[in-house]
C-alpha cells in the first residue's frame, strides 16, 4: 500500500528512516530491510552532506523502488533558491520518487520572534511556488515541463510543549496547510502526555499527524540528546530504566513499545529513527505489535 493511499484510508502508518549508503555497497542496505517489506509504508531518505561526504539520496530512492519499498525524498528549503529546489523536485520527480518530506524549520533559534516567521514564510512561499508550478507543468522560469508532477508532501513540524502555547508552531502548520500538506512529520516523542496536548491544537487543522518515534538504546544516547538537542527532551524514567537494566536491548524495546502503544489512539502513524540500526528495525515493530 502506498504512504498516500495509508493516510487517505486513515491506517495508522509506519515509515522509519534511512542514510544513503557512502562507505558499503547499496545491496548492503536492501539486505537490512528486507525483514521489514511490508511492514512499513515508506522509507525517508535525507539529503546527506557531512565534511565533504555526499550522499546520493535519489539513488538510494531509486534502489528502494526497485526492492519494493516506498520511498520518501527528504529535503529541506535552507539555503535553497527556488530554482535549485525546483531542480532537486524536478530530478526526485524523474526518479518516479511519489513522497516528499520537507523540513522549514532549520533556522529556528528560539521563541516566537517576527524574525523566525519572517524566514518560515520566506521558506514556505518558495516551496508554494515551486510546486504550484510543476502541478501545472511548468518551471518557475514559465517553461513547459514534459507532465505535470503531482507528490504526497509530508511537512516537519515541531510538537514541543513548554509553559508557553507554541503560537508559532500554530502558525507554521496553518501555513503549511494551506499549501496543501499531506501530513504533518512532528519532532521525536518521548512524552505522551504531552505530545497529546499538542495533538489538541494541532487537529484543527484536519492535516493528519505522524509522530517521531526515536529508537534509544542506552542511557548515554538518552543523555546526549539531552545535553546537545534539548534539555528535557528525554524523560528522566526513560534514562533511569535503560541506566538501570540489566538487558538493555529488551530495556529499549519496552520503552519504544510504550510509546507507541500510547500514541496508537492519538496520531495516524509513527516514522521511527534507527540511529543506524535497521537490522533490528523489525524487533522494534514486534515490540510494539506493528503488523
Amino acid at each position: 500500500m502506498k504512504l498516500k493511499e495509508a493516510l487517505e484510508k486513515k491506517r495508522f502508518a509506519v515509515t522509519s528512516e534511512v542514510q544513503a549508503p557512502v562507505d558499503e555497497e547499496p545491496e548492503a542496505l536492501i539486505r537490512r530491510l528486507e525483514m521489514v517489506r511490508g511492514r512499513v509504508d515508506g522509507l525517508s531518505v535525507p539529503e546527506l552532506e557531512i565534511e565533504g561526504i555526499v550522499g546520493d539520496s535519489l539513488k538510494t530512492c531509486d534502489l528502494l523502488k526497485q526492492n519494493r519499498f516506498e520511498s520518501i525524498y527528504q529535503t529541506t528549503t535552507r539555503d535553497k533558491s527556488r530554482p535549485q529546489l525546483q531542480k532537486d523536485l524536478l530530478r526526485a520527480h524523474e526518479s518516479g520518487v511519489e513522497n516528499l518530506l520537507v523540513f522549514t524549520e532549520d533556522y529556528r533559534i528560539t521563541g516566537d520572534s517576527l524574525q523566525e516567521m519572517m524566514f518560515f514564510h520566506v521558506d514556505a512561499a518558495k516551496l508554494d511556488s515551486v510546486l504550484t508550478h510543476m502541478r501545472q507543468g511548468r518551471t518557475v522560469e514559465g517553461d513547459s515541463l514534459p507532465g505535470s508532477a503531482e507528490f504526497t508532501v509530508g511537512s516537519g513540524v515541531e510538537s514541543g510543549w513548554g509553559k508557553n502555547v507554541p503560537d508559532l508552531e500554530m502558525k507554521e502548520m496553518e501555513e503549511m496547510t494551506k499549501i496543501g500538506t499531506g501530513y504533518f512529520l512532528t519532532t521525536p516523542v518521548f512524552d505522551v502526555d504531552h505530545f497529546e496536548r499538542f495533538l489538541k491544537r494541532a487537529e484543527t487543522f484536519g492535516v493528519p499527524v505522524i509522530a517521531e518515534v526515536m529508537i534509544l538504546r542506552t542511557a548515554g544516547m538518552a543523555q546526549f540528546l539531552n545535553r546537545h538537542f534539548k534539555s528535557g527532551m528525554v524523560p528522566d524514567w526513560i534514562i533511569k530504566k535503560l541506566a538501570g537494566s540489566p538487558d538493555k536491548q529488551k530495556a529499549s524495546l519496552e520503552i519504544f513499545g510504550d510509546i507507541v502503544r500510547g500514541l496508537k489512539d492519538l496520531c495516524q502513524g509513527v516514522h521511527i529513527i534507527t540511529m543506524g540500526g535497521e537490522e533490528n528495525l523489525r524487533l522494534y515493530l514486534d515490540a510494539a505489535k506493528l503488523r
